[in-house]
């Protein structure tokens, strides 16, 4: 059903035709809707109005339209199309990521070539068009949550328990699948690379081992060796062998090197976990 036929006209315009703020649910949540496509653009911004969770919906018909929207004032999430003429969405992406004060960011989009890329720029979700009003709810509610971890004075996710999992976009064939963060035993460096290690396979991605370390210290990785990282939960034995420390994960044994091995002892001795049999 298109937007024409659910009610809302066409998206409200200030006198200078830049977007400007329509009304959504009595929510906090401030939200900017930016595609290239009209039609497309309606039928999101029609759904979110309909969350009570929402409290504003602004639209942008471009990435530069988008930029000049968030000078005119704050917005909580940006829900942004990928393909877009010009500035598109990943480079969208990229320019918010160096905001002081950032939203975060929902792509929303016809394909999936480009969910390793989303991930590497730490999207809050990917959603597939057409796009159904339950995934949607689903990315708002990823949103919320993403909100509350960022605040100020909010308890920090690795002392209050574990974070909530995270779904992992891995290329095998030219098909993108998805993994979860808490299957990843360990991660290795392969250049800008890094391969995943899980107890079915592995998987490469286009995610530097930096960023990955960075990314997932709250959920118990720690870096053993300038190429490997481990999930601690998924340690389920350390012992030294000639003077060298060793972590056992399952039935693979892993080498820490002697930079890493005090960290790594601190890091098990603080803060209980739970450990997969």
């Amino acid at each position: 059903m298109s937007a024409a036929q659910r009610g809302p006209g066409p998206r409200p315009q200030g006198p200078d035709g830049h977007a400007s703020p329509a009304q959504g649910g009595a929510g906090d949540l401030r939200a900017l809707v930016v595609d290239d496509e009209l039609p497309a653009l309606e039928d999101l911004a029609w759904l979110l109005r309909q969350d009570p969770r929402i409290g504003e919906v602004r639209t942008a018909g471009s990435g530069t339209e988008a930029l000049r929207a968030l000078e005119d004032g704050p917005v909580d999430v940006v829900f942004s199309d990928i393909s877009m003429p010009g500035l598109d969405g990943m480079d969208l992406a990229r320019v918010i990521a160096r905001f002081a004060q950032r939203p975060q960011v929902v792509f929303v989009t016809a394909h999936d070539q480009h969910a390793v890329d989303a991930f590497a720029l730490d999207a809050t979700d990917y959603v597939m068009k057409p796009v159904r009003a339950d995934r949607l709810a689903e990315a708002v509610r990823r949103v919320l949550e993403g909100s509350t971890d960022a605040a100020p004075g909010s308890a920090n996710p690795a002392a209050a328990g574990a974070p909530e999992d995270e779904t992992v976009p891995v290329e095998l064939g030219g098909v993108t699948r998805f993994i979860c963060r808490s299957e990843i035993r360990y991660a290795q460096a392969q250049g800008d690379y890094a391969r995943l290690h899980t107890d079915h396979g592995s998987h490469l991605v286009r995610i530097p081992l930096t960023i990955l370390e960075e990314r997932w210290a709250p959920a118990g990785f720690v870096r053993i060796h300038r190429s490997t990282l481990v999930a601690l939960q998924h340690v389920s034995e350390v012992r030294m062998e000639q003077g060298r420390c060793i972590v056992v994960l399952g039935d693979v044994a892993l080498q820490v090197s002697r930079r890493h091995t005090r960290e790594l002892r601190d890091r098990l001795l603080r803060a209980p976990r739970s450990r997969t049999p």
